[in-house]
């Protein structure tokens, strides 16, 4: 017998979190475990006050010590207990305890799932916030097979009980959520934050998993993060997956590429490969403690009106392919990206620009909201020995060439760009290729919109089959 458990028209538009409660509690057919480590067990508390509870909970327990943690779910290589491998351990432990307990003839119309969150609130001397792994295993159908949903929290609240009781909220809202918001992924994730401020915790990492969300892309809902205000930042890794920027980031080397990429052309390759060789040599770094980020901003998605997913997706697979990390931001402003990296690590960090983008950082109209203006911008953009990369540009009217030695910025900006240039904050990419100096993204864009020929030539290897094949900005295989 198949159970589909129904949407929630009936239901008042924001449920309380008593009533998400009560409704799971008062379905007879949901039934499973709840394992919480680290924060008290918050979520499983609000199950057992609402009433109802016997129906619903199997199991509820915390190994907070970290033997009896080991001896439930095995030593970790890295010995560390808040990390999505251990969610991941516990909520494949705790289901298989639940089918191999609980007697399918005798209860043929349950549905199973387990919760569980692994995490570590604000410490006594209040220097580390605090971060945790939630998730949950569940089933929409008896006997069906099982989905997941596991997401990544950074508290902001400081005081560990309100941490504690915002977690709680968050857990509910995520059960509730996988019964009755699964067939709708991003109204789910929109709804993981009801009675809860987005300034009380922060959810940068998500990835869903299972039959019922095979037609899920998890870079749109990293995007759907980033554009909902859950998060500043959102990164995935060259194969497409959904990466916590902590992992990727944690005391690396950085030096971050940002741009369209609508689409990916030979100049960005060019400037990636000549500007990591020389931030390798110059700094003597570790390449492979040295990661390379592409980074989009939501206002560059946003830069043609309303954000095309489409087109998000196009710019993302394309980099992919390239063997990229991509990040999407909300970072408008340069010094912002460097004061997020420096949130995990302290080691070297460098921008590459092109000249246009290094005339807008030394536009002081950026900065008016800071009241120390562009100095205090700067003081954090250039705290430490970070340098900027500048790609030259070609004029493809004059021929003329750009480089930091004639670049033009604002007549009041001319004494501080001296200061950073002549202190060796900003240098010329060495070894560019001219030839293709000239090549723009607008441009390619407007050639694969209206048909021109030799659009392809401009782009890296493999680049224009993907886009032909995939008929990506605007190419329509039947026009050409």
């Amino acid at each position: 017998m198949a159970i589909t458990i129904l949407g929630d028209k009936e239901f008042e538009k924001v449920p309380s979190i008593k009533n998400k409660v009560l409704r799971v509690n008062l379905n007879e057919n949901i039934y499973g475990t709840f394992a919480e480590i680290g924060a008290g067990q918050e979520t499983v508390r609000h199950f057992f006050r609402a009433g109802g509870a016997s129906g619903t909970i199997a199991k509820a327990m915390s190994a907070y010590d970290k033997d009896f943690s080991d001896a439930i779910y095995g030593i970790e290589d890295d010995g560390r207990y808040v990390t999505e491998k251990r969610l991941k351990k516990m909520l494949t432990h705790e289901m298989q305890l639940i089918e191999d307990r609980i007697s399918r003839y005798k209860e043929p119309n349950k549905i199973f799932f387990t919760y569980a969150n692994t995490v570590a609130t604000i410490d006594f001397a209040k220097k580390y916030k605090g971060h945790g792994w939630v998730g949950i295993k569940f089933q929409i159908t008896p006997e069906g097979e099982f989905n997941e949903i596991i997401l990544h929290v950074r508290f902001h609240e400081n005081d560990a009980r309100l941490q504690q009781l915002t977690l709680g909220t968050l857990g509910v809202n995520l059960i509730y959520g996988a019964f009755y918001k699964h067939d709708n992924p991003k109204h789910l994730l929109k709804y993981l934050y009801d009675h809860i401020d987005k300034d009380q915790i922060e959810i940068d990492t998500i990835n869903f998993s299972g039959p019922q969300f095979e037609g899920v892309d998890n870079r749109l809902m990293s995007l759907q993060l980033v554009r909902n205000g859950m998060t500043e930042a959102v990164m995935f890794d060259p194969n497409g997956n959904n990466v916590l920027p902590a992992a990727v980031l944690y005391k690396k080397n950085i030096l971050a590429l940002r741009g369209s990429f609508r689409p990916v052309t030979k100049v960005n390759m060019d400037m990636y490969e000549k500007s990591l060789a020389m931030f390798i040599d110059a700094n003597r770094v570790n390449e492979k403690k040295t990661k390379v980020i592409f980074e989009i901003t939501l206002s560059n998605l946003r830069a043609e009106g309303e954000i095309d997913e489409e087109d998000f997706m196009a710019r993302a697979r394309l980099l992919c392919s390239l063997g990229q990390t991509v990040m999407i931001s909300n970072f408008k402003e340069y010094y912002k990206v460097v004061e997020y990296f420096s949130n995990y690590t302290k080691e070297r960090m460098g921008l590459v620009m092109g000249v246009n983008n290094l005339i807008d950082v030394f536009d002081a109209t950026y900065y008016r909201h800071l009241s120390g203006g562009i100095l205090e911008a700067f003081g954090k953009l250039f705290f430490k020995d970070l340098k900027v990369y500048l790609y030259p540009m070609k004029n493809p009217k004059t021929g003329e060439l750009t480089t930091s030695e004639n670049l033009k910025v604002h007549p009041r900006m001319k004494e501080l760009y001296k200061f950073f240039k002549y202190n060796g904050k900003v240098v010329d990419i060495e070894n560019y290729d001219p030839s293709i100096s000239g090549i723009f993204s607008r441009e390619v864009l407007r050639m694969i919109h209206d048909g021109e020929e030799g659009w392809e030539e401009l782009l890296p290897e493999g680049i224009a089959e993907m886009i032909k094949s995939r008929e990506q900005f605007g190419y329509d295989s039947v026009t050409y």
